[in-house]
């Protein structure tokens, strides 16, 4: 069996606060393979782009990381600073959520790509650099890439800033790619063609790619596993078939029930009462107790523990084998 490339165990992410601990990650493992798309959903706060950035050290001076993660045989929570930049951008790139934020605005597109290329291989002249930087445009599917390198972010439409940092992602051949919600506030053409990018790069370079969204539709056509998050901690991980057509955790199914379905005009939307807990005090019992159906008293009393409810296929839910069938979610609605 393939050796997975990146290894997350016990990764705690906390951010001290004068109020606190805010426990923005707690207890996360899991894997991904070398080739493979593995996307993690959730709600806004639940902690995806947390572990995220932890993974990449791209975090503030009030954050505080424990666990293990191993990618590619190096230890990167453990890596020096100089050894984790040697890394960062070259074997794991991130595509960040804002790219007018993330690019510098008094460089053009094209600086920026041609500094990505250059500060990891010094041997490449500007020259060479730059073309490729015309070439990655090119293949990003940024029209009249020859002209367009030249320009600056702010004279990129939304969807083309975010081609444009697809390009400075991919742009030193990642082995894993990290794209954090790579289609927020794009609409749904825009968001089809920015995933079709996304595929073509992958199969292109051949890397790994850790999907972080909160569109269900989004991951029904573009994963091969689903990992679930909920204040801070993974509900579910398995399969697309798992997740949509087999889940056993309620949240999971909380949140394919609150999909809005195309087909049903007539019928009311199921939304999820209630919101989600603080994270700036220690949670007792589950997470999502007070805004599940399934609840009972064990759930307010003991933090669930992952359990295995098929191949590959876990759920942290004291009831998960003794949940009724699922009433029916499906990829092809959730797209």
């Amino acid at each position: 069996m393939t050796q997975p490339l990146l290894t997350v165990e016990n990764l705690n992410v906390g951010f001290a606060t004068r109020s606190g601990i805010v426990q923005a990650a707690t207890d996360i493992n899991f894997e991904i393979f070398p080739g493979e798309v593995l996307a993690v959903v959730g709600e806004s706060g639940s902690g995806k782009s947390v572990t995220a950035l932890a993974l990449m050290r791209l975090h503030p001076e009030n954050t505080i990381i424990t666990g293990n993660v191993n990618f590619d045989g190096h230890d990167l929570l453990n890596m020096s600073d100089r050894d984790m930049r040697a890394i960062r951008g070259s074997d794991v790139a991130m595509i960040f959520q804002d790219p007018m934020t993330a690019m510098n605005p008094v460089f053009s597109v094209g600086n920026q790509i041609v500094e990505t290329i250059r500060v990891h291989d010094s041997s490449v002249s500007k020259q060479e650099a730059w073309t490729k930087a015309v070439d990655l445009l090119k293949l990003v599917g940024v029209p009249e890439p020859k002209q367009r390198v030249s320009q600056y972010p702010h004279e990129y439409s939304g969807g083309m800033r975010q081609r444009a940092m697809i390009a400075m992602a991919i742009a030193n051949d990642p082995k894993l790619l990290i794209a954090d919600e790579p289609t927020t506030a794009l609409d749904v053409t825009v968001q089809a063609q920015v995933m079709e990018v996304l595929h073509e790069v992958q199969a292109e370079t051949g890397s790994a790619m850790m999907l972080i969204t909160h569109d269900l539709g989004l991951v029904a056509g573009s994963a091969d596993r689903v990992q679930v998050m909920y204040a801070s901690r993974l509900m579910e991980t398995g399969s697309i078939d798992q997740i949509f057509y087999e889940s056993q955790n309620p949240y999971t199914r909380a949140l394919l029930e609150s999909i809005p379905d195309i087909d049903g005009l007539n019928e009311e939307l199921s939304p999820i009462p209630g919101n989600p807990p603080s994270l700036l005090n220690p949670l007792v019992g589950c997470a999502f107790r007070p805004r599940c159906k399934f609840a009972q008293d064990v759930c307010a009393t003991e933090v669930p523990p992952r359990i295995s409810v098929g191949v590959n296929h876990t759920s942290r839910c004291a009831l998960a084998l003794e949940l009724p069938a699922p009433a029916g979610a499906s990829a092809g609605d959730a797209s």
